[in-house]
């Protein structure tokens, strides 16, 4: 499937694309970030290798632009595996009774953020399951304490909280806050998502969860506390169209978010969805091609957002998948710093990359990794468009 005209067929190939196109190698578009649902949907449909090039090459055309060779660097800390969701593709998710569960205390937080410090990534990012256990005082607290004691930027991932706890966290300190809305097909958000309320009717959550406030309207609150905002989705959700997935990808430019995760689907062994695929030329494919195809309609979308290669796109292919995401449009790297001690109990999906490896011996794998490819590791906290 071909989504454009090719206008001549020379050294300075042409297609046009819409409203875009890319003209003798360089972007030749005076609406970056305007794309139509139809070309998106083209571009995810399109099998050609010659012409994929094209996409990854304007994507990073884009990239180089917008934000430059930076690299931003984040730590990832997962701080607690509790969950009150039961989510069906989680590992984490409250009926697995399977994993070992942990909180990590205040102190190894802080100490864990010093390390990061003194790597010199630019942010911390405190990630966790939604786990009501970690109250509203004691993330304020340590926020409050790794604000104090290093210049870290903070990225909070602890799922759907009461705008009132988001609030107190921003005034805290808390600089940014990632909420992935997932899918924005209701039906199949609710399938793979039970919703609260229905949980906390059945005694499947804990009754503190909040239950009224939608994670759409909560994308809005995060925005307007003055967060930086982080969403994203998940590619090859069982039952998940293309045309959905072209929904999701116009909905990045809608939220004008500042920071976009995207990664495949990949479900736990202990989860109803254990072993789903999808199948059928309707359906999308979690696979490395197609999330790097997001990844780049991403970049194209939203230029100067911080868009990562993820851990999932790393799991897939172990080998070449953090450098794909990186040559197609990522600009963010989130190297694991939790303790060893916890990272083999945070299993969200199986088999994650990096799973064993030393804390202290990632830096020099990111440098390689950088200096490979021609990227420099960011400056500073890397806020949008840095």
């Amino acid at each position: 499937m071909f989504f454009g005209v090719v206008l001549e067929q020379a050294d300075n190939l042409l297609y046009v694309m819409g409203q875009c196109r890319w003209e003798g190698g360089k972007v030749a578009n005076a609406f970056s970030g305007q794309l139509d649902k139809a070309t998106v949907l083209a571009w995810l449909l399109e099998k050609d290798a010659a012409k994929l090039q094209s996409l990854w090459r304007w994507a990073d055309e884009v990239r180089a632009k917008t934000v430059g060779d930076q690299v931003h660097l984040r730590g990832l800390l997962e701080v607690s595996n509790y969950c009150a969701r039961q989510c069906s593709y989680c590992g984490i998710r409250t009926g697995n009774k399977s994993i070992t569960r942990y909180r990590m205390t205040a102190d190894e937080i802080v100490q864990a953020a010093r390390q990061a410090a003194s790597f010199r990534y630019g942010t911390v990012v405190l990630q966790g399951g939604e786990d009501f256990g970690l109250t509203t005082a004691w993330v304020e607290d340590v926020v409050r304490r790794i604000k104090a004691e290093t210049d870290l930027a903070i990225t909070l991932s602890l799922g759907e909280r009461f705008p009132k706890e988001l609030e107190r966290w921003r005034k805290a300190g808390a600089d940014r806050y990632l909420l992935r809305f997932e899918t924005s097909d209701q039906r199949l958000f609710d399938r793979i998502h039970p919703p609260l309320k229905a949980a906390l009717a059945a005694g499947q959550v804990e009754s503190n969860a909040p239950n009224n406030v939608s994670r759409w309207e909560l994308l809005t609150v995060i925005r307007d506390l003055g967060y930086e905002l982080g969403s994203g989705v998940m590619v090859g959700i069982p039952g998940q169209t293309w045309e959905s997935l072209a929904d999701d990808i116009l909905w990045f430019g809608k939220l004008d978010l500042d920071m976009i995760g995207v990664g495949p689907f990949i479900p736990h062994p202990e989860t109803p969805l254990a072993g789903a695929v999808n199948s059928g030329p309707d359906f999308v494919t979690a696979d490395v091609k197609t999330t790097c195809k997001v990844v780049a309609l991403a970049r194209i979308i939203r230029p100067d957002a911080n868009i990562p290669a993820t851990t999932a796109l790393g799991t897939v292919d172990r080998v070449n998948g953090r450098e794909l995401g990186l040559r197609r449009g990522a600009n963010v790297i989130m190297p694991n710093i939790t303790p060893l001690k916890y990272r083999q109990a945070y299993e969200i999906y199986p088999d994650k990359a990096a799973l064993n490896a030393p804390t202290e011996d990632e830096p020099d794998t990111v440098m390689e990794l950088l200096n490979q490819i021609g990227r420099v590791p960011g400056v500073g906290q890397g806020k949008r468009g840095g």
